[in-house]
């Protein structure tokens, strides 16, 4: 996913990171239109998903590898003298928090959407790797359904929350699948909030299962230049829950 903004015009670049099981199409199409032509658009996917679904290179792989390979990705795709920022949901968003932890100033500032310095426990994700890989991920729609979206969404937007569900049965690998649950399960970064100077952005959403909105505040107060912000009505996937939302957030804090 790429959009230039105003041709021929330089742009600060901002890299979007998406959700485990969502391609990063999917989940930020609703807000690219409202982030008008600031920003050179970047979207990465996970390994195993969207673009990335059939190229088989999923592997082993930390939360580190990913921030370290989104780093790279956005000063090549940089343009020199302007800011890169950074915005990602739920793994994509753990991974901005390493790049800030790892890697200070390569983005002028890291968005956390639906997501935490930890997320669930590892018990849960390696059971969930070994559910993954014995049953595929069509096993886990009836369970994401329930945890992704705030109460009565999937109903007012049935297309929008199948949409999502239609790309964890079919369009993510198994293997990439466990691989990115495999990274979760060592995921922590609860002991170096205090190392992180990099502005940090906290969105969540107030009927989040998966990253309630404490976990919020624990990220935004632990950083040295933290802010939270709680979506009133929406779940795990923000994006497409309140694009309006998750724009005007953005934009306010890049701004």
């Amino acid at each position: 996913m790429s959009s230039s903004g105003a041709a021929g015009q330089p742009k600060p670049l901002l890299v979007l990171g998406s959700s485990l099981g969502v391609a990063v199409e999917r989940l930020w199409a609703p807000v690219l239109p409202l982030l008008g032509d600031r920003y050179h658009v970047l979207g990465w996917d996970l390994p195993g998903h969207g673009r990335t679904h059939h190229d088989g290179s999923a592997g082993s792989f930390r939360v580190a590898d990913l921030a370290s390979a989104v780093v790279e990705l956005a000063a090549r795709r940089g343009t020199p003298g302007l800011p890169a920022y950074y915005a990602g949901v739920s793994l994509g968003g753990a991974t901005g928090l390493q790049a800030a932890a790892d890697h200070p100033g390569a983005f002028a500032a890291v968005a956390l959407v639906c997501s935490a310095a930890v997320l669930g426990t590892p018990e849960a994700w390696t059971q969930r790797a070994v559910t993954v890989r014995a049953q595929g991920t069509p096993a886990l729609v009836e369970g994401s359904a329930a945890r992704w979206f705030a109460p009565g969404f999937a109903d007012r937007e049935p297309q929008v929350a199948g949409g999502l569900l239609h790309d964890l049965a079919h369009e993510v690998d198994d293997e990439g699948y466990a691989a990115c649950c495999e990274a979760l399960a060592a995921y922590d970064l609860s002991d170096r909030l205090g190392e992180v100077t990099d502005p940090v952005l906290v969105l969540n959403g107030a009927a989040d299962q998966v990253v309630p909105p404490a976990a919020a505040e624990q990220v935004a107060s632990g950083v040295a230049d933290g802010r939270a912000v709680i979506l009133p009505g929406v779940g795990h996937q923000a994006p497409v829950e309140d694009p309006t939302g998750t724009a005007e957030a953005l934009l306010a804090f890049c701004r």
